[in-house]
């Protein structure tokens, strides 16, 4: 166990380690196992509510980033099945409702959870602050993030998931949308397209790095999920924003674990920084998860309102 776990450490530390190639086939040696290619999950068939004509609308991606997106999708990463937990984590990238920075706070945290078991799905939502955007966090933004739950909860079996086992994890902006789902009830009156959209949108458990203001005061702690939440204590956007949501939590004993790193500022991502407590702050995260019983199926039942 400790090995294991010493090396989900090592792995969530290193988006992307480096590895030694591998020795040349022999002739013998079975053909290699082709690798299915990532899928690309639509939320809405046949369109998110109130997108209308902007669906057909391309995406723009440069470099890091991706935008201009009116067709919200998850990007599945399906954990390999020879030590899959279980467990799966909706990632969500942040880049303040602008843009999304898609590897560093989305492939590249998916492809690090798979190496822990766990199935990922990033998600692409609707940008509410970039240029003529017709959109809002609290409503179509958030609503994108619930959808995704609903949508991993009910293709759960599909990808060797337990339902009562779907965590959200979100960067900063995502962060805010963590905290909409999981901290503050679903807005009433939202239209039901389908089946899903009956199903619980109330993640299982909540992971909020260097997480905004949006959504705070939350107002349905007694509902939320266990929460593990760091950022940076340099931060000004979002060192506040975490003390008070692991206050709230705390007050309402909901089991919640902070860590705030000193002389540490905004976006440290998984290993952005020269200072060493910042490049171990995954390994807690591996220690929470663990303890929480989320890797292994221990996690006491979660309690989904509605």
């Amino acid at each position: 166990m400790m090995r294991y776990r010493a090396c989900v450490a090592l792995a969530l530390a290193l988006a992307a380690p480096l590895r030694a190639a591998p020795p040349a086939p022999a002739a013998s040696d079975p053909a290699p196992v082709e690798q299915p290619a990532l899928k690309r999950i639509p939320l809405w068939p046949n369109g998110a509510p109130g997108v209308k004509a902007r669906r057909g609308e391309a995406e723009i991606g440069r470099d890091y980033w991706v935008r201009n997106i009116h067709d919200p999708a998850l990007l599945a990463f399906p954990a390999d099945p020879k030590h899959r937990s279980g467990a799966a984590v909706i990632v969500i990238p942040g880049g303040g409702h602008r843009l999304l920075v898609w590897t560093n706070e989305g492939t590249k945290v998916a492809t690090a959870l798979n190496r822990m078991g766990v199935t990922a799905f990033v998600l692409k939502y609707r940008l509410a602050n970039e240029p003529g955007s017709i959109y809002t966090v609290a409503g179509d933004a958030a609503d994108d993030a619930r959808r995704a739950v609903r949508w991993v909860r009910a293709h759960a079996a599909d990808y060797g998931i337990d339902p009562a086992r779907i965590g959200v994890m979100g960067f900063s902006a995502g962060g805010e949308l963590v905290s909409l789902i999981a901290d503050n009830p679903e807005p009433a009156g939202r239209p039901v397209t389908d089946a899903i959209d009956r199903i619980s949108a109330r993640p299982d458990f909540q992971i909020l790095v260097f997480p905004g203001p949006a959504g705070l005061p939350a107002k349905d702690v007694a509902h939320a999920p266990p929460a593990f939440i760091t950022a940076g204590s340099l931060d000004q956007c979002c060192a506040a924003p975490s003390v008070a949501l692991y206050q709230q939590l705390r007050e309402a004993h909901v089991s919640a674990e902070l860590h705030m790193y000193a002389e540490a500022d905004h976006a440290f991502n998984l290993d952005e920084s020269n200072r060493i407590s910042i490049l171990h702050w995954p390994d807690r995260l591996a220690d929470w998860l663990a303890d929480g019983g989320w890797l292994d199926g221990s996690a006491a039942p979660a309690r989904h309102p509605g």
